[in-house]
């Protein structure tokens, strides 16, 4: 019987490319995203095409409902659940500095970047626990999906970088308090990736890129996030729960 992941936000961008490498290893997938199943479609065709049953639902993580139907629905699909990856993020919709931000960007942004992801492992955690207790071979993981905004500040979008540290905290309690169960925790830190989301700023990457800001001076694809997502639900960085995966090109690496 096949393994069986749940990626959010795994119909495009960074999501898209993780589904297509564990589609490729050979997993079953739920994926879910925001957009109706239409615009997702040419997607799921190709993940279909490398071999995976699919289920594909409608549901904004950001919501306590739609992340409880999304739960039920893979339960009711696959009955089981091997890897969850965090994936689904959003940006301020407007860039604002600090001194200006509104409550209303901060709380879109982390009811979404934090708060989704943190009760949607607790929810899979629970299940992930039932298959743990009823089956000594079943083996799983969770993997967080966050940003080198972790660690690099950016004033014109802080509620950005506060969600995705806050995912580094959550990926080490969460690694922590699952360590009992054998179920290892992961966070992966992609650099800059050409997604939708930063297409808006391919000008301004272009040129710092361009500068050195990266040792490996080349945008990140979804796919080089998939490669090490792929890794890690395989298994081969298994006793290393807990643990902060950069993808960013050395983007991060402190240099003189």
């Amino acid at each position: 019987m096949k393994r069986v992941a749940l990626i959010t936000g795994g119909a495009r961008g960074i999501g898209f490319g993780i589904a297509r490498r564990l589609a490729d290893e050979g997993f079953d997938l739920t994926v879910c995203g925001v957009r109706a199943r239409a615009a997702a479609e040419p997607s799921l065709d190709e993940l279909r095409r490398r071999g995976a049953d699919l289920l594909y639902v409608q549901a904004d993580v950001a919501d306590a409902g739609a992340r409880q139907r999304l739960i039920a629905a893979a339960r009711e699909k696959f009955g089981r659940l091997h890897v969850l990856v965090n994936n689904a993020g959003v940006a301020p919709k407007v860039r604002a500095d600090i001194l200006e931000a509104t409550e209303e960007s901060y709380e879109y942004v982390m009811r979404t970047n934090l708060q989704g992801p943190y009760f949607l492992t607790q929810a899979a955690a629970n299940w992930m626990i039932e298959q743990h207790r009823a089956d000594a071979e079943w083996r799983g993981c969770i993997v967080n999906v966050s940003s080198v905004s972790a660690t690099a500040a950016s004033v014109n979008r802080g509620e950005y970088c506060i969600s995705k540290a806050g995912i580094g905290m959550a990926t080490r309690l969460w690694a922590a308090r699952l360590g009992e169960f054998d179920i290892p925790v992961y966070e992966v830190r992609p650099g800059i990736i050409e997604t939708d989301m930063t297409a808006g700023v391919r000008e301004k990457y272009d040129k710092l890129l361009a500068e050195g800001l990266a040792i490996q001076s080349r945008w990140g694809t979804p796919d080089d996030v998939g490669k090490a997502v792929a890794a890690l639900v395989r298994g081969d960085l298994i006793y290393s729960t807990g643990q902060v995966i950069m993808v960013d090109g050395g983007m991060t690496l402190p240099r003189l």
